[in-house]
C-alpha cells in the first residue's frame, strides 16, 4: 500500500508537470477569423449599394501580433446593374486589402493604414469604364474617436473617369453608454471626387457632378 501511495503520487506530480508545462506554452503570433451575416440592406459611405434590398455579406481575415493584417470581404450589390453600367455580372462585390495598425506610444492613440481593392466582377457596358478601385488609407483613433482618410490610386474611381486624387473622410465616435450594452454612434463622412471625367446639369467636373457628405 505504501509503494503504491508513491507511485501515485509520482504519477500526479509529473501530469502537473506537464499540465503546467503546456500553459506556459506562448500564444501563436497569428491569428485567422471569419465572419458572415445577413443584413436588411448594404450601405457604403452613406449610398445604398442594393437598392435597399437585403445583402449577404461574409469575410475572412489574416492577422499577426507585429500588427500586419490581411483580409478579404465581399457582399452582393445591385447599383452597377441598377444604373446600366455593367452589361453583365456587376452584382458583387469583392474587397482585398492589407495593412498595419498599431497603438502609439503608451498613449490611448493608435494608427492604421493599408491599401485596399474593390473588385466588381462583369462586363462594362459599352464606353462605360469598370468601376474597380484602388485606394490608399490611413486612420488615426483616440479610444471612442476616429478619423480615417482614403485616397484613390487610379484614375476610374468606382467608374467615375479621371478621378485620381479622390478621397473620402469619415470622422466617427463610437461611445460606450455606462453601465449597459448600448454604443452611441455618430458619423460624418465627405466623398469628394477630383478631375474632369464627368458632366450634368449644372456641373462641368466630377466634384460639381459625385461629390457629396453623409451622416
Amino acid at each position: 500500500m505504501f509503494k503504491k501511495s508513491i507511485i501515485a503520487g509520482l504519477t500526479a506530480a509529473a501530469l502537473g508537470s506537464v499540465t503546467a508545462h503546456a500553459q506556459q506554452a506562448p500564444a501563436s503570433p497569428h491569428t485567422i477569423t471569419g465572419n458572415i451575416g445577413l443584413f436588411s440592406q448594404y450601405i457604403f459611405r452613406g449610398l445604398t449599394q442594393t437598392n435597399e434590398e437585403p445583402a449577404l455579406q461574409g469575410g475572412m481575415d489574416y492577422s499577426h501580433a507585429s500588427g500586419f493584417y490581411a483580409g478579404t470581404w465581399g457582399s452582393n450589390v445591385s447599383w452597377l446593374r441598377d444604373f446600366g453600367a455593367y452589361s453583365a455580372g456587376g452584382s458583387l462585390e469583392l474587397d482585398i486589402y492589407g495593412g498595419f495598425k498599431g497603438s502609439i506610444g503608451k498613449t490611448d492613440f493608435g494608427y492604421d493604414v493599408g491599401l485596399l481593392y474593390y473588385w466588381y466582377p462583369g462586363d462594362p457596358a459599352p464606353g462605360t469604364p469598370d468601376a474597380d478601385t484602388f485606394e490608399l488609407y490611413g486612420a488615426i483613433t483616440w479610444k471612442w474617436l476616429s478619423a480615417k482618410l482614403s485616397y484613390s490610386l487610379q484614375d476610374d474611381t468606382f467608374g467615375v473617369r479621371d478621378s485620381r486624387g479622390t478621397y473620402y473622410l469619415d470622422l466617427t465616435a463610437a461611445y460606450p453608454i455606462p453601465n449597459t450594452k448600448l454604443t452611441l454612434i455618430g458619423h460624418y463622412g465627405m466623398q469628394e471626387f477630383d478631375g474632369n471625367g464627368v458632366t450634368c446639369t449644372g456641373g462641368n467636373n466630377n466634384d460639381q457632378c459625385a461629390s457629396y457628405k453623409d451622416w
